[in-house]
């Protein structure tokens, strides 16, 4: 579980997005920051039993700043009102396939995959799907994963109108082909963080997640 002082911290942050302000508050958003890595480092320990590729791993190494890249936005907010982490066997920055967890009041989640891969990598995940469909649709078929995710993500963003070029419409797995990231998410409710269960059902999720986890990396 997650304390209420940094659900509220994140809240009081949305409020005050400025440089002063977070100054003055940096002692508590260091004992936010604090818990928060306690807790991924919790669900670390517990799920690399099931995902030993991730044993090796340091809460604090998967843990972004909180500090955001202006340099290019309209919105010059210095700071992300969010904490999230990126469980990844290769680190945070890593190309390959990982659990994400991602704290933000009225807007928390688990999950993860692969986002937006580089052409080459996205090349070697849609051939693996090509060649193993029927696999690959019993990944996200199985009972687990529907019950904790429903399906892939198909947002926009992630899809192509059409299949890639080198795939026949007609494809068995047509409707994956067009996928350009491959993200399965499920929301946390704000009463769920401060909750003794969130680190199970931390834990539920990513174990639905674990199978497509695998796929992906096999392929990469």
């Amino acid at each position: 579980m997650l304390q209420s002082s940094t659900i509220k911290f994140l809240k009081d942050l949305k409020k005050n997005n400025n440089k002063p302000w977070f100054d003055t508050h940096r002692p508590v958003y260091e004992i936010a920051r604090k818990d928060f890595e306690q807790f991924i480092q919790s669900v670390i320990e517990k799920h690399s039993k099931k995902d030993p590729t991730i044993n090796d791993l340091a809460a604090k190494s998967c843990l972004f700043r909180i500090n955001r890249d202006v340099r290019f936005s309209k919105d010059k907010s210095p700071y992300k009102t969010n904490f999230g982490a990126s469980i990844n066997r290769g680190g945070k920055k890593a190309c390959t396939a990982g659990y994400y967890f991602h704290l933000e009041p009225g807007n928390s989640f688990a999950g993860g995959g692969i986002w937006m891969p580089m052409p080459e990598d996205l090349k070697k995940i849609r051939q693996e799907i090509d060649y193993n469909p029927g696999v690959f649709k019993k990944i996200i078929g199985a009972n687990k994963f529907k019950s904790v995710y429903g399906e892939l993500s198909r947002d926009s963003e992630y899809l192509l109108n059409r299949v890639p070029k080198g795939y026949k419409p007609d494809n068995p797995a047509a409707e994956y082909l067009k996928l350009k990231s491959f993200i399965a998410l499920t929301a946390l409710k704000d009463t769920e963080l401060s909750s003794k269960d969130l680190v199970k059902k931390t834990l539920a999720s990513f174990e639905a997640l674990h199978p497509l986890i695998d796929f992906i990396n096999q392929a990469l």
